[in-house]
């Protein structure tokens, strides 16, 4: 099966391109950006050395039924997808953080918690919680959005002293991110899953918020599956997971976690075969309708382009 790793197009009236780990993202005439959600996939801030086909389709087509379905509590950016692997949407000036919030003691939370802090981006954790323990309310985390390098948390505090974000902008950005977690919430609970933790990222066009980016994808988001987690929690059992943490777990078993000196293991087709199959189970989980496999896979790079020109004209 064939799998897109990297884009190199030139569209009429395109000013720059950005390569990001997963994403390329173009831009048309600082007014509207072309984002090509590719089959790259990253683990631990590292590229892994081969694509998972259909991937990019199962996370730009997730993130699109999600933006949908939550523009009546804040617009996005959004404008058309013109192939199942793309989005185009307006440009946007991003707000210099990412907002993060957890439901759970769970992932990044819980190895801070198990290390003795029980103090999380400026926020108290009561003492005697245990792993993927639901919090009494859900939690706003933020994190720095680095260029380069790894996000590091940061507080409600830090981000306005620092000027990151006004005050009053920073208190839009945590009732919004309250209502598209509840939102995510109620969505996953009908599908019988519980939306973990996630994260969203906003931006300014002329003056007005929006959310811009994925929304509830397996790539940004933590879903438990809600059957038996009560059971599973009670018995101190790990949880049934649906997220990428699957690819994480299997580098961790074969030695790599992105540290210098380590080596990521060799990808046979069989598993990247079973990547793809995961990464389409997840698509049906979360979305609730059978997963389409796009067309004319072999001659990907001709397909977006051509379709991404229609749009254009």
């Amino acid at each position: 099966m064939k799998a897109l790793t990297q884009t190199n197009f030139n569209f009429k009236g395109q000013k720059s391109v950005y390569i990001g780990k997963v994403r390329d993202v173009y831009n048309i005439n600082d007014q509207e950006l072309v984002m090509v959600v590719s089959d790259r996939i990253s683990a631990f801030d590292v590229v892994l050395p081969k694509g998972i086909p259909f991937k990019g389709q199962v996370l730009n087509q997730i993130a699109a039924k999600f933006l949908d379905a939550t523009q009546d509590i804040v617009p996005n950016w959004k404008i058309a997808t013109p192939d199942p692997m793309v989005t185009v949407g307006h440009k946007a000036e991003p707000f210099m953080v990412e907002m993060v919030i957890r439901g759970y003691l769970t992932g990044h939370a819980w190895r801070e918690y198990k290390a003795g802090k029980r103090v999380l981006c400026g926020l108290p954790l009561p003492d005697g919680m245990v792993e993927h323990q639901k919090f009494d309310s859900p939690l706003i985390t933020p994190t720095t959005k680095a260029v380069h390098g790894h996000d590091e948390d940061i507080s409600r505090q830090e981000i306005i002293a620092q000027g990151l974000v006004t005050e009053a902008d920073y208190s839009a950005l945590e009732r919004l991110t309250l209502a598209l977690f509840q939102r995510g919430t109620q969505m996953a609970t009908s599908k019988g899953l519980i939306l973990v933790d996630t994260k969203y990222e906003f931006g300014k066009v002329d003056g007005k918020i929006i959310l811009i980016d994925e929304i509830h994808t397996p790539d940004s988001s933590r879903y438990f599956y809600a059957d038996g987690y009560a059971e599973r929690l009670k018995k101190g059992e790990n949880q049934k997971q649906l997220s990428k943490e699957f690819v994480r777990e299997w580098l961790i078993e074969n030695g790599f976690q992105g540290k210098e000196g380590q080596l990521v293991p060799t990808m046979t087709d069989e598993y990247v075969n079973e990547v793809s199959e995961r990464y389409i189970e997840l698509y049906e989980k979360i979305v609730g309708e059978t997963f389409i496999r796009a067309s004319n896979i072999d001659n990907l790079h001709d397909r977006i382009e051509n379709n991404i020109n229609a749009y254009l004209k």
